[in-house]
């Protein structure tokens, strides 16, 4: 599975080290992110990587800023993608299961490195319930 990611300079440290994690784990990443700490403009790196899962180049996709707020917002700007801001497990279980996430959104300054790559295990290892969620789910994009 492909997974984009992509990050500000608030993420980068973790950055690094999801990909290490993802990338023992099989899975293939596409970097849409600053490789450095020098500030830079979060929406210059979330775009593409919302464009990737937007257009299929990605299954699924992980993002992240300081807060998660500025990254979450301009994913959501892109038809057929629904980022989630999560700051613990069952937020990113629910947001899978309920919502059929498919951008992780976490705020780096807020949660601690270990708790991002659990939310990442299990967002990618739970599966969306369908049922009375499709109809809502379905809902969501503006697109005629």
């Amino acid at each position: 599975m492909t997974i984009a990611i992509g990050n500000d300079h608030a993420g980068t440290e973790y950055k690094f080290k999801i990909i290490k994690h993802l990338k023992e784990k099989g899975y293939t990443l596409l970097n849409f992110g600053t490789d450095t700490t020098n500030s830079m403009d979060y929406p210059d790196a979330i775009h593409p990587t919302a464009s990737a899962v937007e257009s299929g180049k990605a299954a699924l996709g992980i993002i992240l800023c300081g807060s998660g707020n500025g990254a979450q917002m301009t994913a959501n700007k892109h038809q057929g993608v629904r980022a989630a801001l999560c700051w613990n497990n069952e937020l990113v279980a629910l947001t899978r299961q309920h919502n059929n996430a498919n951008i992780l959104t976490i705020p780096a300054r807020f949660v601690s490195l270990q708790q991002a790559l659990g939310f990442i295990d299990i967002f990618l290892t739970t599966e969306f319930e369908g049922g009375r969620h499709e109809n809502r789910v379905a809902k969501i994009s503006c697109a005629g």
